[in-house]
Formats: structure tokens, C-alpha cells, sequence
């Protein structure tokens, strides 16, 4: 029957599965014999789910190609899952191109905050921007990191500072989410730096006391859904006990804990974020010993962010340690006015050159352990059968050119693909 399954992908060089039991995540050792398949084929389903994938020839005897709406022949290609960008700041109003000429000359990230530039320039600009304006460039960010290869991402508010902003920044989200082709984890992050003419205690506060029963009450009445709960904890912005006080408050009404940590100075985040039970942590440049074992414990996911540790000149995260301790591993593209960078592909390069990890361990990174730290590792992350079928087909014979040709995903991505639907074609791709 005509139009029974959305989609077969046929004939792949190779399917790239990451993982086919289920698993939440991988551990190094998971992450070292990564699931794949030779001259393999996949189906998926009209609700956009993964119905069967195996071997070409056994797909070829179960299916007429008479059912599917559609038909690509992968021969000679590589198939793999959508990525997952695990932390993202993509709403906001203004550049800071000129701030990056200051790194440059040998400005640190807080040399630039207090002389009244980073987040609170950005800020600046995104109370100013109207809804629509927001709409406009997130929209077109969102279409950027779609094309190159990423099918969910976390998108994080936190350039407001005061509800309104960061009320409009959420509803923009909300919107993106609602009409775009693209999986998005929404997160509430208020707590991105102290507003001016605040304290941190009285900042924390006012969004204990107004801003969170504000998103309850709005999701409740289902204008807005927010995942996750964020805090900027670090010295000169949000203390421990702070932090401890807005995750919790967040924690209670129902918001995964996923925060920044330990980025610029030591504060014991890793061990807080372990004892409040978070989600994930991100950042993590300054980890102790002692939080990189309560996280391994507590099941916390690291998202580690190469790119920033890239262009602000920070020391590396401790990848390697962290995956010898049992952590899990994931990351994200920190893509900010601070961090330009959306493609995913530069991410897990970045990771395997600057942070020492295998080509392996970035790309699981990259997809089951990033979903993982946004809590939704049992629909994505891999390709196992009832996923969502997030597909991504790179015009190569080995899956490694995606990590390898550095800056090269613009050309070697041929099909992104959301729940079966091709999203996007890439008209300029070359055979080799």
C-alpha cells in the first residue's frame, strides 16, 4: 500500500546506530565499540519513528518499495543520527565582533564583563529587541545549525535578566519550537549574570519569588514549556549557596538541573550539581578531583564546550580524565555572541584535537550522551528502532569524515533529515 512507511534509506555504506540496546548512554568503554552496520538500510514510519533498520538484502525481502513515500539511495554513503547540541545561547540582539578584537589584544572574559561589555552588552541589546526581531535571527541560527547536522538543540534564555526579556525570550523559543523542523530543549536561564543594580542574594530572590511562578503559571497554561533550569555559577556572578537556592526552587516545580559550573575559577559545582541530583553540568574547565568522581556517581553528564575553551584561551577540560572516571561525556557548541560557532562537526574536531578524545567518543558525545544530558536519550541520540528518525546522510564512505574535514560539513552533508521529513538537501554536493 502506496505511502505506508515515510522513508527508506537504502544501501548505506555505513549506518551508524551509536547504540542498539537502549541504552541512556555510553561510558568510554560503550563508546569504543560503537554500533554500526555495512550495506545496511533503515525505514522509518509515518510517525516519523525508526520501524527497522539491518542489513540491505533482509530490508529489500520485508519491504516493497511500493510502500514508502520515499526512496534515497544511500550507496556508497554514510548514515548516521542526527547530532545533539547540548548547550546553546541562540536568542539574542546584537554582536560582539568588536569584543573579540579585545580577546585578541589579551582581554579575559571578565576584564570585558566589568568594563560593562559581555553578557551585559548583550543584554543591553535584547531588552531593547522586539519579539519578532528575536524571532527573526534565532530562526535564521536554528536554519544554520540544522544544516549543519544538528536535530536537537538546547536553547537557553538569560540575556533578559528581568522577567519581561526573559519572558520574551522563552515565548520566541516557544514559537521556534512549535513551528520549526528542528527538537528543541528549552531552558530557563535567568540567572546568567547579576543584573545592574542588584546584588546576587536579592537577584536570586526576585527569581525565586517572581520569575519561577511566573514560567509555572504559563506552562501550566500551556503558553510556554521550559525544560530546563540554569545558573551562571561562578565567582563575581552566582555563589554556591545562591546557585544551591535557584536550582533547588527550579528542581521543586519540575525543571532538570542543567547548569554552568566550575568554568572560570574552582567553585564546587560539580559536587553540588551531583548532590541536587542535576541533570547535566556544563563547562567544567575548573573540576576538581573530588567533583569529577560525584559526578561519575550521580550519573551528571559533563557537556564539555571546546569552543570555548578555543577562543577564550581557558585550560581544556580534563575529557580524558573524565571519561577514565566514569563520567559521562557529552557536548555542546556554547554558540553565543561570545562563541560564534553552530556546527557541531567543528565541535567534535575541536574535542578530539584540543581535548584528546577519539573520534568515537566525540561523535557518541555528540549524540546518545548530549541527549542524555537533556533527558531525552530514549528518543534520540541513535538509531534503534521507535526513535525519532533524526537522520543525517554525509556524501562519504567512512562516518570519520565528519570529525575529520574540519570545517567541511557545508559540502559533505547531503541530506538533514527530522522524523522521516527531508529537511534539508544540500544542492552542492560533489562526489568524490
Amino acid at each position: 500500500m502506496a505511502g505506508e512507511h515515510r522513508l527508506l534509506l537504502r544501501n548505506a555504506q555505513q549506518l551508524v546506530l551509536v547504540c542498539t540496546e537502549g541504552e541512556k548512554y555510553l561510558l568510554q568503554a560503550g563508546m569504543h565499540s560503537l554500533a554500526l552496520l555495512r550495506k545496511a538500510s533503515l525505514v522509518i514510519g509515518t510517525d516519523g519513528c525508526v520501524k527497522a533498520v539491518g542489513h540491505a538484502d533482509a530490508i529489500h525481502q520485508q519491504f516493497s518499495d511500493a510502500s514508502f513515500e520515499k526512496i534515497i539511495d544511500c550507496s556508497g554513503k554514510c548514515v548516521l543520527p542526527g547530532l545533539v547540541d547540548a548547550h546553546t545561547h541562540p536568542v539574542w540582539a546584537g554582536d560582539r565582533v568588536h569584543e573579540f578584537a579585545m580577546k585578541l589584544a589579551g582581554d579575559s572574559y571578565m576584564d570585558i564583563h566589568q568594563a560593562g561589555g559581555g553578557i551585559h552588552f548583550t543584554v543591553e541589546h535584547t531588552q531593547r529587541a522586539s519579539e519578532e526581531e528575536l524571532f527573526s535571527t534565532f530562526k535564521h541560527r536554528l536554519l544554520r545549525m540544522l544544516r549543519a547536522g544538528t536535530t536537537l538543540v538546547e536553547c537557553k534564555s538569560g540575556y533578559g535578566l528581568n522577567l519581561e526579556t526573559e519572558l520574551k525570550m522563552l515565548k520566541v523559543i516557544e514559537r521556534a519550537r512549535r513551528l520549526l523542523d528542528i527538537n528543541i530543549s528549552s531552558t530557563y536561564c535567568g540567572a546568567h549574570s547579576v543584573p545592574k543594580g542588584k546584588t546576587a542574594t536579592e537577584a536570586t530572590d526576585d527569581i525565586i519569588i517572581n520569575h519561577l511562578p511566573k514560567l509555572k503559571e504559563l506552562d501550566l497554561n500551556k503558553e510556554i514549556h521550559v525544560n530546563n533550569i540554569d545558573v551562571f555559577c561562578e565567582k563575581g556572578v552566582f555563589d554556591l549557596n545562591c546557585t544551591r537556592r535557584i536550582l533547588q526552587a527550579g528542581k521543586n516545580m519540575g525543571l532538570q538541573i542543567n547548569f554552568h559550573g566550575d568554568e572560570l575559577h574552582p567553585m564546587k559545582s560539580a559536587e553540588l550539581g551531583a548532590e541536587l541530583g542535576a541533570q547535566a553540568i556544563s563547562h567544567l574547565e575548573e573540576i576538581s578531583d573530588e567533583g569529577i568522581s560525584a559526578m561519575a556517581r550521580a550519573k551528571c553528564a559533563a557537556v564539555l564546550l571546546p569552543t570555548t575553551a578555543y577562543m577564550l584561551r581557558l585550560k581544556q577540560p580534563q575529557a580524558r580524565k573524565m571519561l577514565k572516571e566514569g563520567v559521562i561525556v557529552a557536548l555542546g557548541s556554547d554558540f553565543n555572541p561570545n562563541a560564534y560557532c553552530y556546527s557541531m562537526p567543528m565541535v567534535m574536531h575541536l574535542a578530539c584535537v584540543n581535548m584528546k578524545m577519539s573520534m568515537k567518543e566525540a561523535l557518541v558525545a555528540a549524540t546518545i550522551n548530549a541527549a542524555y544530558a537533556l533527558g531525552r536519550s530514549n528518543t534520540h541520540g541513535s538509531i534503534e528502532i521507535g526513535k525519532e528518525g533524526d537522520i543525517i546522510i554525509i556524501n562519504s564512505s567512512r562516518w570519520e569524515h565528519l570529525i575529520y574535514q574540519f570545517g567541511g560539513h557545508q559540502e559533505l552533508i547531503e541530506y538533514v533529515i527530522v522524523k522521516g521529513k527531508v529537511i534539508y538537501k544540500n544542492e552542492r554536493v560533489m562526489g568524490y
